[in-house]
């Protein structure tokens, strides 16, 4: 079957969907479709397809686009129309994450799989309340227990629900520590020397400086003697009765 006979077939698949589809999940539906071919669609070929219909939607043209998120491929509007969903979704839309449960979740997110108490010792506080409203809201969930702990306490990771909700396709995706905090500028504090004064400085300095002239030699005074060292004439002629003038 040729491509372009495939990518309609795709398009009505993720808009009708009321979850992600992967690209194998497109490919047994697709087949299942024309189970009666002898000539079945292959996964290359979806591939090819979608990334076909990736770069339609990404012109200008279009206020949606085909991504990647939560585990599969999805119709989604584009950031330049998330305004506008707002005042269709109201309250729903603008719902916000404590600061507390982002900072749960973003444990969990960057270190999972984890046990609450590991959470616990990373936050520093109780973290029940923070874990359950992450639960309800599906963005995390009990992937299993830790047999190497005591009590083999219970372990959370992310959800697929977490990859929609930020847009992302899989953990993988979430920045790197390491670029977020390379993206800070840490500026230094500017220490004067005024903060630990009463009187600005440049009024200290003005009355330590010296305003007596100093008297200024006269070049002609200046002489060399027989080992070259430099002598003043008036100073040597006191000093040396031979150099005084006969009386």
């Amino acid at each position: 079957m040729e491509i372009s006979q495939i990518i309609p077939h795709i398009e009505v698949l993720i808009f009708a969907s009321e979850k992600p589809l992967s690209s194998l999940d497109i490919v047994e539906l697709i087949n299942n479709t024309f189970g009666f071919l002898e000539e079945r669609v292959m996964p290359d070929q979806v591939e090819s397809a979608l990334e076909g219909i990736r770069e339609k939607y990404d012109s200008e043209f279009y206020p949606f686009e085909v991504k990647q998120s939560g585990g599969g491929w999805q119709f989604l509007t584009k950031p330049s129309f998330h305004s506008t969903i707002a005042q269709l979704n109201g309250d729903k839309f603008l719902k916000r994450l404590s600061n507390a449960a982002l900072e749960t979740l973003a444990i969990i997110a960057y270190k999972q799989p984890i046990t609450k108490g590991e959470i616990e010792a990373i936050r520093g506080v109780n973290s029940d309340y923070s874990i359950q409203k992450l639960l309800e809201k599906e963005l995390v969930l009990i992937s299993g227990r830790n047999e190497h702990m005591p009590g083999k306490p219970l372990v959370y990771a992310t959800s697929k629900n977490f990859m929609d909700y930020f847009g992302i396709n899989s953990p993988a995706d979430l920045p790197k520590i390491r670029e977020v905090l390379a993206e800070q500028i840490v500026e230094g504090t500017i220490i004067n020397p005024e903060d630990f004064m009463d009187q600005p400085v440049a009024d200290i300095v003005a009355e330590d400086e010296v305003t007596e002239e100093i008297p200024k030699a006269d070049v002609s005074d200046i002489a060399v003697n027989e080992e070259g060292e430099l002598i003043n004439k008036n100073e040597e002629g006191e000093n040396n009765p031979s150099a005084q003038a006969p009386e």
